[in-house]
């Protein structure tokens, strides 16, 4: 088995669409008896009709299939006659954002940086997190720094002015200015930084570190194009533990509110725990080169020899973890062992095939359902922790390692603070997705 592919192309219209044209010049040659009689000329496909062809050979939940009306204008309304709330249609005004959200982590406009606002500071709003590549790294601005002013505006807590207020001044600032100054308070000093907003990407995996030295590795999104525009977030994760092979002690794998991604991301992503075996079961609709529905079915293995193998890990999940992060949680708790600990994730068992339309628009069509290493169904069911926790923590997170590893841990201070984590604002699709070329998967 090779590694899933990454390519981000979507390369499906010429075959389709020859398909689809093929059979209307049959259609128009085809005669009776024993002389060619002409025959009225077929329209050619119009973007409802190739939605409509889409939906009868993909859609996964076949039932429906009689709700469709073969014929209209409305390439909306054809959607919105199924049940399934992730089958939708993007117009092509809105289909070009619309991928870009499912492929990368772009944020646009952003010194690349990720916020936490405390509410009983006099400088209520800290830096935490700065992304190496974007205009915040390359200035040199550290973590943990409090804030204090931007494009000399003073953003102490008073009175009159809350907290909220100085974020949304801050906020309002780098929403109508691309050059931001700001001062940024440390325990030692207090500096200045002159930037440039631009498009940044942000990473999707962080690697933190708690008061008693526990290492907490954040997996945010699955995207095919991150900080790592070559191998996406799976690139992210397998630097860091290749970077870390010989680390025995425990680590938090965090994927709270994880909403997913792509499925060729976080099938490898498991993989780089899993020594052997399967890693997660898919089945799908879709059709053959002569426009034919079938139905198929993969199973993905593991490849021994990755570093994330020979650690003790732990994984932290809630119910915003949904989608792609729910097929990796199940694939390395199953196959790897590995304990899970927080609240039932979000239980979305289905995935979306994405197909550019003949008008530029893009069909979103749920057409694949995955199952745990074991053959297990989690949709609408959700994956139930082995460690549940009323209040899904950090400190939840460094229990369960106690439970498990035996690894003692003090409660965290800052968990206790009234604080509110603020990220950059980009666009996000969470999901299970795979790109509609034949063959979407290599394995």
């Amino acid at each position: 088995m090779q590694k899933l592919s990454t390519e981000t192309g979507v390369k499906n219209i010429p075959s389709v669409f020859s398909f689809f044209i093929g059979m209307l010049i049959i259609a128009n040659l085809w005669g009776c008896g024993d002389f060619m009689h002409p025959v009225e000329s077929t329209p050619a496909p119009t973007e409802y009709t190739y939605n409509y062809w889409l939906l009868e050979r993909t859609y996964l939940f076949e039932e429906e299939l009689g709700k469709l009306e073969p014929e209209g204008d409305s390439v909306q309304t054809l959607y919105e006659v199924l049940d399934d709330p992730f089958t939708r249609y993007v117009a092509p005004s809105k289909s070009e954002q619309t991928s870009i959200s499912i492929n990368t982590s772009i944020v646009p406009g952003s010194l690349g940086m990720e916020y936490v606002l405390y509410a009983n500071q006099p400088y209520p709003l800290r830096i935490k997190r700065v992304y190496p590549n974007g205009p915040a790294g390359r200035a040199g601005i550290r973590r943990w720094g409090y804030i204090t002013e931007v494009n000399g505006k003073s953003l102490l807590q008073t009175e009159t002015f809350s907290y909220s207020a100085a974020y949304n001044t801050y906020d309002s600032i780098l929403n109508y200015n691309k050059s931001i100054e700001l001062k940024v308070a440390y325990e030692d000093d207090t500096l200045s930084y002159k930037m440039e907003k631009e498009d940044v990407y942000a990473p999707t995996v962080f690697v933190d570190t708690t008061i008693d030295g526990t290492i907490v590795v954040t997996i945010t999104e699955f995207k095919q194009t991150t900080a790592d525009k070559e191998k996406g977030s799976y690139g992210e994760l397998k630097a860091y533990l290749d970077s870390t092979r010989n680390y025995s002690k425990p680590r938090i794998l965090d994927l709270r509110n994880n909403p997913g991604g792509h499925v060729t991301q976080c099938v490898n992503m498991a993989d780089l725990f899993i020594k052997s075996g399967p890693i997660s079961t898919r089945s799908w609709r879709t059709f053959n080169g002569d426009g034919t529905p079938v139905k198929k079915s993969n199973t993905s293995n593991a490849i021994s020899g990755d570093a994330g193998e020979e650690g003790k890990f732990l994984v932290l999940v809630n119910g915003g973890s949904a989608s792609c992060a729910e097929i990796f949680t199940a694939a390395i708790a199953e196959g790897a062992g590995i304990p899970v600990a927080g609240d039932t994730t979000y239980g979305k068992g289905i995935g979306q095939t994405t197909w550019n339309t003949m008008a530029g628009g893009l069909a979103i069509i749920t057409n694949l359902e995955f199952l745990t290493p074991k053959g297990n169904s989690y949709h609408k069911i959700g994956i139930i922790p082995d460690y549940p926790c009323q209040s899904v923590d950090l400190n939840c997170g460094m229990k369960a390692l106690e439970k498990y590893y035996g690894k003692k841990f003090s409660d965290s201070e800052d968990d206790k603070v009234s604080k509110k984590a603020i990220s950059p604002s980009k666009p996000s699709i969470g999901g299970a997705f795979i790109e509609s070329e034949e063959p979407f998967l290599i394995f």
